[in-house]
C-alpha cells in the first residue's frame, strides 16, 4: 500500500455553552468508552492509472464488536466515480472486530484528481480519512507508426423526411378514429330505450301498454292504491289530452266532465251518456282514494282498470276518422322532418371531418412545407426511390461496389470488332435512362493488353452518348475523387439542358462520371438526374458514400 492513515476520537469543547459541554459529557459517559479505542484507517493501492482503470480504495475499521459501523455509500468518491464495492471482510480478535471494505474506483477523463474525505460512522460518531491526490494519464500514442489525417470538416445535412408518410399514414389513423367517435356519438340513429319507444306510440296506443303494465303491477298487492289510481288517472287524463286535444291533466273531476259532454254535444266525440257517467264514477272514486284516504276493494280496483280500458277504446272509437288530406299531410310532414334530420347529421360530419383534414393539412404544411406535403400524398418517383428498399451489390468484374434506390439489370452490348481487338470483356449494369428523371449505370472494361485506360477518351465517348440522347450545352468539370476505402478516382460532372418527349419546354440535367482504373482494366460509375430535384440530389450523395472499387484485377 501507498499511502495510509490513522484517525482516532477526540473532542474539544472550547467555547461551548455550558448545557452544550454537560450533554457533550453526558454523551461520552455512555458511549466514549466504546469507542475511545476505535481507529479507521483508508489506503490506495496507486496514486496514478490510465484513463478507465480502476483504484482500489481499502478502509479498515477497528473497533469494539458491540459497535454499529456505517461505510460510505454511492457516489461519495466523485470526481472519481465508484465501480462498485469489491468485498466486506470481518476478522474478530477477542472483543474487537477488524472490518474491512475495499471499492473499485475509476477515470475516464486525464488529469489530476482528489478523492475527497469519506465519512464513517461508528455508533452515529463521525470518523473521516484523509483526501488522496491521484493522476490519471493519457493512452500514449505512437504517431510514428500511425498515419495522421486531417479532421475531416462539417458536412451540412439535410433533414431527412424519409419517414413522412408514416407520420401521415398515423395523422389520417387518427383522422379517422376522430371521425367515428363524431359520428358514434353525436351523428349516429342510437337505438331507443324502452322508455323511448313507448314515447313515440300513438296516445291510443301507448294508453293500452300502460294500462297493461298497470294490470302486472305490484300496487293492489302492496295495498299502494293510491299509487295505483294516481297512475291509472293519470294515463287516460294524458291519453284525452294527446288524443282528444282537451286540457285534461289541469282539470277537475267536475270540469273534465264538462268539456267531455261540451265536445260530444258539439259532434266532436260520439260518446254515449253511460260512458262519461262510468268515468265520472272512476275519477271521483280516485279523488277519494288520493285525497280521502278510501280504500275499494281489490276487485273494485280491478274493475275501475277495465272500465278505463274501455273508455279508451270507445273515446279513440269515437273521434272522427282524419280525412286522408289530413294523413298525406302528416306522412309527408314526418317524411320532411326524418330527411331534415338526416341531412343535418350528414352536413354536420361532412363539416368535422373537412374541418380535421384541413387542420392536418396546414399543420403538416407548416412543419414540413408544402412541397413535402403535396410529394408525400400526391407521389413523386425519385421520393419514393429515396424512402424505397435500397440495394447493396457488386457489379462486374473487377467490382463495383455500390448501394441503390433499385437493383441494376445487366444490359447486352455489341461491341464494334475494332473494339473488340483491345477489350477482353465489357460488363454494364443500369437502371432508368440518361434522358430519365433519374439514371445511375456501371460498367467494368478488361483489356487484353495490360496498358493504362484512357479515362479522358472514355469521358468523351460518354458524353458524345448525352448528346445523342438530346442533351445540349453541357458544362464539364472535373475534380478527384476517393471511394470510401480511399481508392482514388476521377470525378466528371456538370450540367446539361435537354427536352422530354413530348414536351416542348427544356429542363436541365446533371451528370457524375466516375472513374477508375489501372494496368489493363477500367471501371466507371455513371449518374443522371434532373436539376432541382431534392430527393435525387439526397440519392446520389448516398451512392457516393457508399461507392468503392477494387484497384486490381
Amino acid at each position: 500500500m501507498l499511502k495510509a492513515n490513522n484517525i482516532q476520537s477526540k473532542g474539544k469543547f472550547h467555547g461551548l455553552p455550558a448545557k452544550l459541554v454537560l450533554l457533550a459529557l453526558l454523551l461520552f459517559c455512555f458511549d466514549g468508552y466504546a469507542q475511545s479505542d476505535s481507529k479507521v484507517i483508508a489506503n490506495i493501492d496507486t496514486t496514478g492509472i490510465k484513463i478507465g482503470e480502476q483504484i482500489q480504495y481499502t478502509i479498515t475499521v477497528e473497533t469494539d464488536s458491540l459497535n454499529v459501523v456505517h461505510f460510505p455509500e454511492g457516489q461519495t468518491f466523485s470526481p472519481l466515480e465508484t465501480v462498485e464495492a469489491i468485498m466486506q471482510d470481518t476478522i474478530k480478535e477477542s472483543n474487537k472486530v477488524i472490518l474491512k471494505q475495499i471499492y473499485a474506483l475509476t477515470q475516464f477523463d486525464s488529469g489530476s484528481y482528489t478523492i475527497p474525505p469519506q465519512r464513517i460512522a461508528i455508533n452515529e460518531q463521525p470518523f473521516y480519512t484523509d483526501s488522496f491526490q491521484i493522476k490519471v494519464a493519457d493512452v500514449v500514442v505512437d504517431t510514428t507508426k500511425q498515419k495522421m489525417f486531417d479532421i475531416k470538416p462539417l458536412i451540412e445535412v439535410e433533414k431527412s423526411y424519409a419517414k413522412i408518410w408514416r407520420t401521415l399514414l398515423w395523422v389520417l389513423l387518427a383522422l379517422l378514429i376522430i371521425g367515428g367517435l363524431v359520428y358514434w356519438f353525436f351523428l349516429r340513429k342510437k337505438p331507443l330505450t324502452e322508455e323511448e319507444k313507448v314515447a313515440l306510440l300513438p296516445p291510443y296506443d301507448r294508453a293500452l301498454l300502460e294500462l297493461k303494465k298497470l294490470e302486472n303491477s305490484r300496487y293492489l298487492i302492496q295495498d299502494e292504491y293510491k299509487k295505483y289510481y294516481s297512475e291509472l288517472t293519470g294515463i287516460v287524463r294524458s291519453y284525452l289530452e294527446e288524443d282528444v286535444n282537451v286540457s285534461a291533466l289541469e282539470s277537475t273531476t267536475s270540469q273534465l266532465i264538462t268539456k267531455l259532454e261540451l265536445l260530444r254535444d258539439a259532434g266532436d266525440l260520439n260518446l254515449d251518456n253511460e260512458t262519461l257517467v262510468q268515468f265520472q264514477n272512476i275519477l271521483q272514486t280516485a279523488d277519494l282514494v288520493k285525497f280521502a284516504k278510501s280504500k275499494p276493494s281489490t276487485s273494485v280496483a280491478e274493475q275501475d282498470r277495465k272500465l278505463v280500458e274501455q273508455i279508451v277504446v270507445k273515446t279513440h272509437d269515437a273521434l272522427p276518422e282524419p280525412t286522408e288530406e289530413d294523413l298525406l299531410q302528416t306522412e309527408e310532414y314526418l317524411e320532411e322532418l326524418a330527411k331534415k334530420k338526416q341531412r343535418k347529421r350528414i352536413y354536420w360530419a361532412a363539416a368535422i371531418f373537412a374541418g380535421l383534414i384541413f387542420f392536418s393539412a396546414a399543420l403538416s404544411v407548416a412543419y414540413f412545407g408544402f412541397k413535402q406535403v403535396k410529394d408525400t400524398v400526391f407521389g413523386y418517383p425519385t421520393k419514393e426511390l429515396l424512402e424505397g428498399e435500397w440495394v447493396t451489390s457488386a457489379y462486374g468484374y473487377p467490382p463495383i461496389e455500390i448501394q441503390t434506390p433499385d437493383v441494376l439489370i445487366r444490359q447486352e452490348m455489341d461491341l464494334p470488332e475494332e473494339a473488340k481487338e483491345l477489350i477482353k470483356e465489357l460488363q454494364t449494369f443500369s437502371y432508368g435512362s440518361y434522358v430519365g428523371i433519374f439514371s445511375v449505370a456501371t460498367s467494368s472494361v478488361t483489356y487484353k493488353e495490360a496498358a493504362e485506360p484512357n479515362f479522358e477518351a472514355a469521358i468523351g465517348s460518354t458524353l458524345g452518348a448525352f448528346e445523342q440522347y438530346g442533351l445540349k450545352n453541357i458544362i464539364t468539370k472535373q475534380e478527384e475523387f476517393q471511394t470510401k476505402s480511399g481508392v482514388t478516382g476521377l470525378k466528371t460532372y456538370g450540367t446539361g439542358n435537354f427536352k422530354s418527349p413530348g414536351s416542348s419546354k427544356s429542363k436541365k440535367a446533371k451528370y457524375n462520371i466516375l472513374s477508375f482504373g489501372g494496368k489493363g482494366f477500367m471501371q466507371q460509375v455513371i449518374i443522371t438526374w434532373e436539376d432541382g430535384d431534392e430527393y435525387a440530389e439526397q440519392i446520389v450523395a448516398r451512392i457516393l458514400t457508399t461507392l468503392d472499387v477494387k484497384t486490381q484485377v
